[in-house]
């Protein structure tokens, strides 16, 4: 059942979605009279999302349950370009092959969280619109409306200069493109607003005045806060890489034990940004204590995990978590062998772990499994023949999974 529309941004301040909004009084008041359409961009340089994309996302999400219509848009035409935002460097450019493939593979994890049917969500692509401009038309018809003086105060060009890092002219027109999606949505879809991440504010905020001077349209723009955990860290930086939406990235029970391993102090924060759950509910999983407070985390990564990839694999991941981690076997019966805390709190290579498991006969034998790319560690491929494993890599149960090629695994569990 879908709430009333003029909730839709109540809901997003109250589950602590919002960090700045053009316009917030006038947006509300545009939501009570009538359908909204919002969209967020999302460049397709890989063939997934991540977890940092997952808060502009539930908004979009947010938004077609109380009524609204999303657009998720993707940028075939912006990825060729590059957003010079929050990086130090120029992006690698790709084909448009790569591109369109990238998309095709991002879409999978949309059809989990937005409704695409007929009168329902939106899956729109840049490349549409940008790869038909006349440069010279453009030149003349929107590029005018931006003064350089402007565009180098903004973050993602100063902070570039700054570091006396390169800025490419190619990535300098970043922002007017950008602007001038806004305004294309405008008038293909009636969009009215553009959400994204605190740090595209000064993108939004140029589509709004383009529009305004172009169209006379009246937009708005909303953005996200940048979402930290408790101890300060970036959500969804770990050892490991970036957590990946895609199940062809990153493993459900990977996925789910991200969610599991949630410090307590993010718990409540992190089921109302990322989960569908009822703030009565939310309230009562964060009001829990002690060792209680692992059921709460459960919750989190089974909502989360069910909304990203789907109840099954929620289901699946929960089942083989609790069999591999709290009754210390998994469906496959694994072997367990034990170490010392201190062992690991100084870090054991991974090769002389395996051969303690018993997954080679030597370490020269492990180190070349390592090497040809054998070798995981909690489902997670090591590449490095000298990597070490240490107390950090346990799971929630004090244990960790070791596994030679695909069928071969063993657990290793902390000495009793």
């Amino acid at each position: 059942m879908t709430a009333p529309r003029s909730d839709f941004l109540r809901t997003l301040q109250d589950r602590g979605f919002i960090h700045q909004c053009t316009d917030l009084d006038a947006l509300d008041a545009r939501a009570l009279e009538s359908r909204l359409t919002a969209y967020i961009g999302f460049d397709a340089t890989a063939d997934s999302l991540h977890i940092g994309h997952l808060v502009q996302i539930m908004m979009l999400r947010w938004a077609q349950k109380a009524g609204h219509r999303p657009i998720a848009l993707m940028g075939g035409g912006t990825t060729k370009v590059g957003d010079p935002s929050g990086k130090d460097e120029s992006r690698q450019l790709l084909t448009t092959e790569q591109i369109d493939a990238n998309i095709a593979r991002i879409r999978e994890t949309f059809d989990n969280l937005l409704d695409f049917s007929e009168g329902g969500a939106i899956l729109a692509n840049n490349a549409d619109w940008l790869d038909s401009l006349q440069y010279i038309d453009f030149l003349r018809d929107v590029g005018r409306h931006f003064t350089i003086n402007r565009m180098l105060t903004f973050d993602s060009v100063k902070l570039r200069l700054d570091r006396e890092q390169p800025l490419t002219f190619l990535e300098f027109n970043y922002m007017i493109l950008q602007a001038y999606d806004f305004l294309e949505l405008s008038r293909r879809h009636d969009c009215c607003l553009q959400m994204g991440g605190s740090d595209q504010w000064g993108n939004i905020v140029n589509g709004i005045e383009l529009a305004r001077r172009i169209d006379q349209r009246p937009l708005y723009g909303l953005t996200t806060p940048l979402i930290t955990t408790a101890s300060g860290a970036k959500m969804g930086k770990t050892a490991a890489g970036a957590v990946w939406l895609g199940a062809h990235r990153l493993s459900h029970l990977d996925y789910w034990q991200f969610w599991r391993n949630t410090e307590d102090g993010d718990v409540g924060r992190f089921l109302r940004l990322f989960t569908d759950l009822a703030e009565e509910e939310i309230a009562k999983l964060e009001a829990l204590e002690g060792a209680e407070i692992n059921e709460a985390k459960k919750i989190l990564a089974f909502e989360a995990t069910k909304l990203c990839r789907g109840e099954a694999a929620a289901v699946q991941a929960a089942e083989t978590a609790r069999q591999t981690f709290e009754e210390g076997v998994s469906a496959e019966g694994l072997p367990t062998v034990e170490v010392s805390e201190s062992e690991l709190s100084g870090g054991l290579p991974a090769f002389e772990l395996m051969r303690r498991a018993g997954l080679a006969k030597s370490n020269g034998e492990a180190r070349r499994l390592i090497k040809g790319g054998g070798a995981r560690l909690n489902d997670v491929a090591i590449h490095d023949e000298m990597h070490t494993v240490r107390l950090d890599d346990l799971g929630p149960q004090g244990s960790l999974k070791l596994s030679a090629g695909k069928k071969r695994h063993a657990l290793v569990k902390l000495a009793g």
